[in-house]
């Protein structure tokens, strides 16, 4: 899968405002995120639950497969949706604050991963619905992210995240009654393959053309070459830095 490329700042190159400006985002990402899911469950407990069970992933049935998609807005119940509620705000907001275009990116894929390892795994004739597989992304993406960005905070912040959240884990283990471990352990997987795919690539490349390294070699002595060898002036620093937004 093909990553997509965030052109917004990156977190080393935001300063104070910009950091506020796409906290905000993230937050009202999460927020009418949030704000579908309940009115859905609104709408699935006026239907007495039937919502949930005609819309949900059934294990092995090629029929439900367009269901993925629909599985992660649905709760069987309302205590169902409260337990998902606030862990689901906390880790997809830290997953979003870095830039709402990737985090969509990466929901995608724990769609995908979470949603078909409960079709391929589950036992035929069950009805999986819920945002756990989702949760259980965002905390693995979370988790890994500032190790692949090289970014402190985020590492500390996913420790610190993981370790508050750590009963969570025990839900991904089987024999827990009446919980689908295998959209947890799916989504899971799922959030730190994001953390790889969804890294930033930017830094070390553009620290790279900064120092004026080996990325720019001199050609001769002269004004020409001290100035390509001062930073990322001219023509090929210019395709350089093109091909470095292109991910290349």
């Amino acid at each position: 899968m093909a990553s997509p490329h965030d052109h917004a700042p990156t977190g080393a190159q935001l300063d104070p405002a910009q950091m506020i400006a796409e906290a905000r985002r993230a937050f009202f990402t999460m927020f009418g995120f949030l704000c579908v899911v309940w009115a859905v469950q609104l709408v699935n407990w006026l239907m007495d639950g039937r919502l949930a069970l005609l819309h949900g992933i059934r294990a092995h049935d090629a029929d439900t497969l367009g269901y993925l998609l629909t599985a992660p807005f649905l709760h069987l119940n309302w205590q169902h949706l409260e337990g998902n509620s606030g862990p689901l705000f906390v880790f997809g907001f830290l997953a979003a604050y870095r830039g709402v275009r990737k985090f969509l990116g990466l929901t995608a894929l724990l769609v995908v991963t979470s949603g078909m390892a409960v079709w391929l795994f589950q036992r035929t004739g069950t009805v999986t619905v819920g945002a756990s597989g989702l949760v259980f992304g965002y905390l693995g993406y979370v988790v890994l992210r500032g190790l692949f960005d090289r970014n402190l905070i985020d590492s500390l912040i996913g420790l610190v995240m993981g370790a508050s959240f750590a009963y969570l884990l025990t839900t991904a283990v089987p024999g827990t009654p009446g919980v689908s471990w295998l959209g947890h352990l799916g989504g899971l997987v799922g959030g730190l393959a994001g953390a790889w795919i969804f890294r930033d690539r930017h830094p070390a490349r553009s620290a790279a053309l900064t120092a004026g390294g080996d990325a720019l070699p001199v050609p001769s002595p002269g004004k020409e070459a001290g100035r390509l060898a001062a930073g990322p002036a001219g023509p090929r620093a210019d395709l350089l830095k093109e091909l470095d937004d292109l991910g290349l």
